[in-house]
């Protein structure tokens, strides 16, 4: 294990819970002994199988607004929740009420997301959602600068990717120029 007081939260992979409440047991149960989770997140109002996870000693947060794995299903990366605002807040009083501990909420108006949090009792994590979430989330290779064409809501604290190709071409012309490897980095 990499860590020893952090929340390990598995996000359940397309596919493997959509099926059934049983499925995403299954699933759930698989990550929980095989790879240590201590929680799963799972995308959409998947109301059954929230509860039963739950009812299973499961711990669940679940995901609303842009939900990744239904990407094309949503016509790509757009903010959701414009045209049915009623929607999604009921989805998150759904989840809410079947035992979710927290839900995030990717890429929908601020003005939805706090009202969102305000209508919960649970965090409310926000993902371009705005910052009247309860917290923050942001994909580590948007913040240091890996992605090539990052989210408008993301932001670069480093721009690890022109570091990168920056060292890719020194060791390339240190190759070519044979100053690589040297004595130094040489077995005799």
């Amino acid at each position: 294990k990499s860590t020893k007081r952090a929340l390990v939260v598995a996000d359940l992979p397309f596919g493997s819970y959509e099926k059934s409440p049983e499925q995403g047991l299954e699933t759930a149960l698989r990550f929980m002994k095989e790879a240590g989770a201590h929680a799963v997140k799972l995308e959409g109002a998947q109301i059954e199988t929230v509860k039963k996870l739950v009812s299973s000693g499961i711990p669940v947060m679940g995901h609303l607004g842009l939900t990744p794995q239904s990407l094309h299903q949503l016509g790509g990366y757009r903010v959701q929740g414009r045209e049915n605002p009623e929607l999604i807040i009921e989805q998150a009083k759904n989840l809410e009420n079947a035992g979710v501990f927290a839900i995030v909420l990717e890429l929908i108006p601020a003005d939805l997301a706090e009202k969102i949090q305000k209508s919960l009792q649970i965090p409310v994590i926000g993902i371009g959602a705005g910052p009247n979430c309860d917290a923050q989330v942001l994909v580590w290779t948007d913040l240091v600068g890996l992605t090539a064409n990052s989210p408008k809501f993301s932001r670069k604290y480093l721009n690890l990717r022109a570091e990168i190709a920056t060292a890719a071409k020194n060791w390339s012309k240190d190759v070519k120029s044979g100053e690589f490897p040297n004595l130094n980095e040489t077995f005799s």
